[in-house]
Formats: structure tokens, sequence, C-alpha cells
């Protein structure tokens, strides 16, 4: 968001209609959120609270499955189709494919199988093999499984015709987002025949934490099939797409079942691995007058080991840790004054690394494992590790302690980080805390403590407050004082259909200092606000839906109150039937440079004050298509020269075992006072070989000419 294209007027004072126009812009925010006009009163409005659906009795199967994928056999006589309708492109029609779907489970598995017959099964899309591949562009059938019955976080199991398997984590804090790196234990057999396809999902109860009560466990499921070639989304139950591409899981507006007598055993996993190779490094002989090569075996061992010590706690055990199957980062070009937040890939933080989560808005958190075993974008070895996470009665608990080894510059550290929440009040209302501690073998020490909450208030509308504060070697550390502290105070309506809106106001003190988390705007204030309308124009239109909107940020430095940047935005979203994406925006910034911002040796902005304006927009095909095509453009003011960014990546699925696709960005900034100019380049490609469902060949290759490197990774 900060560092948007834009034309700028070098030294601009500060304009006499900012303040007004910042006031506008909350006043406006203030009378939406607050009217009583726009809070949903119809009775079949969708609130976003947990529906007041019936729970179901998921039936147990009387007789063995032959676990085929076909779903003929005796066991599945009786069992209750579940009633699937469209979601997309026509909200609540039938679907256009004949769509059955059962759910039932024995001692030990759920099963879920899947008829979905297609009258052209020719056209039926199976373009993957890979494991955790997302692919649009293939037919998929899957359900989403909320095992704690907490309407925050889920579990999805995800296939395709030809058998590949996606296992996700969803989280539900307003919109529904979720993270393809983790991976359980689960099984799945398909067919394709001339009816359609079919498909039988068996999932393991150890692979899945729940609370028993009474000899009963809740939770929610959602299911869902995807019909590529048509954009057609069928689910399970009746959930409308109103919070973004993933509103068919999540996990409020699923549909709680019952299971009944089922337990949960405590299976240990251990994961070896053994590397090896020859490192070779040239040096100065003792003379200094020639290069002599040194050859260096390297071995490395170590094991991963996942128990589990209840039915809703697990425990983590790594040993030696290696992330040497992790992918690489996408790389990234910066062309603002701040950092750039990296998502985590490595599999032994990512399952239910929602009970971590303590974060303020944006990237900025008080928690951010990529701290640990990682520096200065450099692999930190790590000796070790616990980490337990699941939950016990109303409380979430997240732990994890881990050493890490010395290198040159940095002592050999612990991080350890205690998390628990509770629901209080009503199912979607949370209040907890956390405390981090790093702490290095030379005596330094960085500790943080704080407290959150959220509350659901009415119908969509959340209300989040944060509080932490920091303690550093280096620092005061005052606790009466404002200086090591952070707040943050955010009002929310997440919603992509009616009215949708924000405010966030967010403090952090000069002394503010999270060892282990991700703070991008230190010593600041900062105003937040979005206001957004989205509406469906009809079945009859080629528009399946628009949204028009406009946000702001104000940011302040604390030292003197001064605005450091400011940021406006007015746009328009559409989505057409046939499942293309289009979005164009209008921006402005103000920005104040202390001392020179360099984006390169050959590009340096002076010190100054500066206005500037631009336009973005944006364009991709549909998904469901065997070729993707997707561009992006940002273009105009930039301080006091001129930027052009454009993006553009594609894809193309060649057959079932094999799926190319790149994409190129180029940026170049202009500087016609100072005869200065900043043009990068970034390519990647992958290429993806998939020989079944349990063997594959990724080819992953990037190249940044910024930094004038080329980086494979090939797994």
């Amino acid at each position: 968001m900060i560092g948007n294209s834009g034309i700028s007027i070098k030294n601009a004072s500060v304009p006499g209609n900012l303040i007004q126009l910042n006031r506008l812009f909350l006043f406006v925010s203030m009378f939406f959120a607050l009217s009583p006009a726009f809070v949903p009163t119809a009775a079949g409005d969708s609130t976003g609270v947990s529906p007041e659906y019936e729970s179901v009795v998921v039936a147990r199967l009387k007789a063995p499955v032959n676990f085929d994928g076909l779903s003929e056999e005796e066991a599945w006589n009786g069992i209750t189709t579940l009633p699937m309708i469209m979601q997309i492109p026509h909200f609540g029609d039938q679907p256009s494919e004949r769509t059955e779907v059962l759910v039932a489970y024995d001692d030990n598995y759920l099963y879920i199988a899947g008829r979905l017959y297609d009258r052209e099964p020719s056209s039926v899309q199976g373009t993957t093999y890979k494991r955790d591949d997302s692919a649009k562009n293939s037919d998929s059938f899957g359900v989403a499984i909320d095992t704690f019955n907490d309407s925050e976080n889920a579990l999805a199991f995800i296939t395709t015709p030809t058998g590949s398997r996606l296992d996700q984590t969803i989280s539900d804090l307003g919109n529904v987002s979720s993270n393809g790196s983790w991976n359980t234990f689960w099984d799945v057999k398909t067919v394709v025949n001339d009816q359609g396809w079919f498909v039988e999902i068996r999932i393991p109860f150890h692979s899945l934490r729940f609370q028993e009560r009474d000899g009963k466990v809740v939770m929610r499921l959602s299911a869902f099939r995807w019909i590529a070639r048509k954009d057609e989304m069928i689910v399970y139950p009746r959930i409308p797409q109103d919070w973004g591409a993933n509103s068919h899981m999540k996990p409020s507006m699923a549909q709680p079942v019952v299971f009944e007598g089922i337990r949960s055993t405590n299976p240990l996993y251990v994961t070896p691995y053994v590397l090896g190779g020859i490192g070779q490094d040239y040096g100065l002989n003792d003379e200094g007058t020639a290069y002599v090569r040194d050859d260096d075996p390297e071995t490395e061992a170590g094991f991963d080991a996942k128990y589990s010590l209840t039915n809703n706690l697990t425990l983590d055990v790594t040993v030696n840790t290696d992330f040497a199957q992790v992918e690489a980062d996408n790389q990234q070009v910066n062309l603002t004054r701040y950092s750039l937040f990296f998502p985590e890939k490595r599999q032994f933080f990512l399952e239910r690394a929602s009970n971590f989560e303590f974060n303020f808005y944006s990237s900025n958190r008080l928690f951010y494992s990529r701290q640990i075993g990682i520096h200065d974008g450099r692999k930190v070895p790590i000796y070790g590790g616990v980490r337990l996470v699941g939950r016990a009665g109303q409380w979430d608990i997240g732990a994890l302690s881990m050493q890490t080894e010395e290198i040159s510059d940095l002592p050999s550290e612990n991080f350890s980080v205690v998390r628990l929440r509770r629901r209080v009040l009503n199912p979607n209302t949370y209040i907890g805390g956390i405390v981090t501690s790093r702490t290095g073998a030379d005596g330094s020490y960085n500790t943080a403590y704080g407290v959150d909450g959220i509350f659901r208030l009415f119908g969509d509308d959340n209300l989040k407050l944060n509080w932490a504060q920091t303690f550093d070697d280096g620092a005061k550390n005052d606790p009466v004082s404002l200086d090591p502290a952070n707040l943050r105070i955010h009002w929310e309506r997440y919603r992509y259909t009616g009215w949708a809106y924000g405010l966030n106001y967010s403090y952090s003190g000069k002394d503010y200092n999270p060892g282990m988390g991700f703070e991008q705007n230190p010593n600041s204030q900062n105003y937040i606000h979005f206001l957004r309308y989205g509406w469906n124009p009809g079945k009859q239109s080629r528009i399946f839906q628009h949204q028009v909107y406009e946000d702001f940020y104000l940011h302040k430095r604390n030292d003197d109150d001064s605005i450091e940047y400011f940021y406006a935005r007015a746009g328009w979203v559409l989505q057409t039937r046939s499942g293309s994406n289009g979005h164009i925006c209008g921006t402005y910034n103000y920005e104040t440079v202390s001392g020179e911002l360099a984006f390169s040796d050959d590009a340096v902005v002076p010190e100054g004050t500066y206005e500037f304006y631009g336009v973005s927009g944006n364009f991709s095909t549909p998904g469901g298509r065997l070729f993707t095509l997707s561009t992006e453009i940002d273009a105009g003011q930039f301080y006091d020269g001129s930027r052009i960014s454009m993006e553009t990546s594609l894809s193309r699925s060649i057959s079932s075992h094999l799926e190319v696709g790149g994409s190129y960005e180029y940026n170049h900034v202009r500087f016609p006072e100072r005869s200065q100019r900043f043009i990068s380049h970034i390519g990647q490609f992958r290429g993806l070989i998939m020989v079944n469902t349990s063997l594959s060949l990724t080819a992953f290759v990037q190249y940044n000419s910024a930094q004038d490197i080329v980086i494979s990774n090939l797994r």
C-alpha cells in the first residue's frame, strides 16, 4: 500500500485542504459505521454470525467401506445426501450438474463421498497430480471442517479428478484466508468415467483435533464442488460469496455436525532426514600467490516428531531442524521506505498458526515466526525446539521454544512464546494474552507482553483491541510509559456485498521494539479507514459483482506530530460471471522525506515534502481456464519524478502431468530534474512435472536485475 505510483511536487507545503480532507473521511466513515440504516435487519440477511442451523447427526457406517472412489457398496446405503446449491454464478440456483455428497464415519475415519456427475464427462478438467496445488483450472471437490466448533479455524481437504491432495488451514477473522503450506495425513480415491467423476475422502480422526463432551463431538462442516470450465461453485450449506473467494470455507457459516462415540488416538510421527554434499571454497594460499580449492564434505542429520498429547493438544519436537524443502520466497522490488513482509512457509510453524497470532494492522505483529532461523536473509541453524498447540476447554493454547546456533554476528539465542486466548460472551468474542522472550547467550534480551480482544458487536461488526509493551536490554524499560508500548483500536465490518467499513487507530512508541515480531512503522501514529459497497446486478447481467470503495492511510511521526505519509485511494472492482476480474483506482499521496530515500545508487529522492498522483489497474482471465493470464499496471507521478510498474503472469496446463508458467515485472522510475532513473526487471519461471500423486518435480527459477541475482529452487 505504501509507495504507490504518482506524480510529485518537490518541497510542496502541507496542503491546507489535507486536514479538512482527513476530517471529511473520518466523518463519513463514522457516519456509515454508526448509522442504523446500514445494519442488516432483513430476516434473510447473512450476518456472518454463526447461523442458527440445527445440528446434524452424522451417520455411523454399518458396513466396511470399499475405499475405491465409487461409493457404490452397501456401506453407503441409507446415508443421506447433502442438499447442495449453487453459490456462483447464480446464488441459490440448483447446480447445473447433478452433485451428491455423503458424509459418514466409523471408529477410525471420517469419510466423505462425492458423486460428481457431468453430462459432458470429456470436459471434466483434471489438470494436476501435485499435492498442495490450488490451481483453479482444475475441477475440484472438498470439505472444510471446523474441528473445535470455534467458528474461526478450520481444516480444508480438497481433491481433483486426478486424485491430487490439497490440505489447508482456514482462518476466519472477517475475511477468510487460507494457508496451503500445512500438511497432514489423509487419503483419497477418484474415478473418472462416462458419468462424471467420483471421489472418496478418508480422514483419520487422529489427524483432527477436537473436544469430546458427554460422548459427543460437535464440529462444523461445509462441502463444495468447483466446475472449472463453467466457473461454478456448488456449496453446502447455503453460504453466499459475501466474504470473498473463500466464502465457501467460512467456518462461522458452516453446518454444525455431531459425532457420537469417537475417540482420538495419540499417534507418534517421526520424520528423520539426512543431507549430504560437498562444499567448495577457493582461498588464497599463505604466500598470497594463488587460489587453492578446499573441498569440505558436509553432512547433516536430524528429525521432526509429532505426538498427540490429547485429542486436542499436539506436541511438535524438532532436532537440528531442516527447512531445505521450503520453496524460495518470491523476489520483490521495494519502492517504499518500509521493510517488506514475507509469509511463513515452513511446515513446523503452520499447524493452527492462528493460535500464535497477535496482530496489529497490516503486517505488524508481536510474534513473527520468521524471526527464528532467519537473520538478514541468511539461514541461522536451529539446534531444536518444541511447539505445543491446541485447545483446552475454552482456551486456545500456543507455546513454543527454540534454540538457534551462533553465527558470525549473532549469538546463540533462545526464542520462546506463550499465547492464550479464551472465548467469552458469545461464540465470536475472544480475549487473550501473549508473552515473548528472545534471549542471547551474550546476555542480550528482548521480552514483550500483550493483551488483546476481539468483540463481535452485532452483525458483521467487530471491535479489535490490542495493547503490548516490550523490554529491551538497550532501552529505558519504563512500564508506566507509552514509549515502549503499541496499541491498536480497530472497528471493522468486512463483507463483499452491501456496506463494509473500517476505522483503525494505532500508536507505536519510540522504544517499542518487538524482538520476535514485525513492526513496519515504529515511533508513529496511524489512522486508517476504508469504506466499500458491493452489489450483484442480477442474473441477467454478465457482471457478477461490482464494488466501489475509498480508503486512506495517515501516518504521523511521534517526535514532532508531523505527517510523514498520507495516502488516499478510490476505485471500482468488478467480477464477471465467466470468472474474469478487473480493478481500477486513482491514488493521491502526500509524503515527507527526512533524509535521502535511495532506490539505487542512481536514483535518490532528496529530503523534502511531496504530493503525487497516480492510477493503477489490473485484469485477470477466468481461473477455470487451462490458460490463465493476469496483468497489472501502476503509473503516474512519483515524488518529483514519474513511475511505471507493470507485471504480467501466465500459466498453461499442457496436460495433467505437465504445467508451466511464469511472470515478468518491470519497474521504471525517472527523476528528470536530476537526470536519474531506476529500472528493474524480475522474471520468474515455474515448471511442474507430475508423475503421479506421490511424485512430482518442481523447478522455480527467478531473476532480479536490481540485485543482479538468479535464484533457482528444484524440489
